[in-house]
């Protein structure tokens, strides 16, 4: 039980590596608090949890939202009485277009999503994992704006992304001492719903694997559950790439 009593939020749970990583780390025994815009499978989702001999709570809302991420918090403390680690998760792609075509509104909705959200929940719980004595931030990047990954049509989110490792590396070296750590976990290519649905689009995103083919959502959760875990004690401000290679391809 690598996450015993441990109170955890994790933001984009309705689908994809969030859900996949809930699961994950309410089997691992920690109280999960789950969040999203889409409340009936959040519910649907705390159920599961809860039938199988788990904990969770759930608040369905915007990320993007200030308001948002304090009533996350509030949550966990009500609910679980501290609050232990935070898996910042949710994300947007945006549309895929040269700059010269993209919108202001898709860029900032993208930024908004990927950044500025990470750093309203970091910003509502740092206080409360101080008030724990401690705890683990893990954020999900990408190796898209990072290490040569960067791909044509995504500046939005290559730029959301790179950003977030230096607010990540800015957070570690500002907390270290108060025994947070913070780290940012970088997937590769991911069966999940934001990969879509072409078959050929992902014949493509699976060849410039390595592998040759894309993760599991559980494999990405479970280099979160290590990055929150104790085995972790002494990572702090890293971009971990779990990305079957592609990061080395592609450099």
């Amino acid at each position: 039980m690598e996450l015993a009593n441990k109170t955890i939020i994790v933001t984009g749970a309705s689908s994809g590596i969030g859900e996949a990583a809930a699961l994950l780390f309410a089997e691992e025994g920690a109280n999960v608090v789950l969040g999203a815009r889409r409340d009936p499978e959040l519910k649907n989702l705390a159920d599961r949890i809860v039938r199988s001999g788990g904990k969770a709570a759930h608040l369905a809302g915007d990320v993007t939202g200030d308001a948002y991420a304090k009533a996350l918090v509030d949550l966990a403390e009500t609910e679980f009485g501290r609050l232990d680690a935070a898996f910042n998760n949710a994300g947007a792609i945006g549309d895929m277009a040269p700059v010269e075509d993209m919108g202001e509104e898709n860029w900032q909705h993208v930024i908004d999503t990927n950044l500025t959200a990470c750093f309203l929940s970091a910003r509502a719980q740092i206080p409360a994992m101080r008030r724990s004595g401690g705890g683990s931030l893990v954020f999900t990047g990408s190796f898209v704006g990072f290490s040569n990954g960067g791909l044509p049509g995504m500046a939005a989110y290559a730029a959301s992304k790179a950003g977030l490792v230096g607010l990540t590396q800015s957070l570690a070296s500002q907390h270290a001492v108060e025994g947070i750590r913070v780290n940012a976990l970088l997937p590769g290519g991911t069966m999940t719903p934001m990969a879509g649905d072409d078959p050929d689009g992902r014949a493509f995103i699976e060849n410039l694997h390595p592998m040759k083919r894309m993760a599991a959502p559980r494999e990405i959760a479970q280099t979160a559950l290590f990055l929150l875990s104790d085995r972790a004690s002494f990572v702090t401000g890293s971009p971990v790439l779990a990305d079957g290679g592609i990061s080395v391809r592609l450099a």
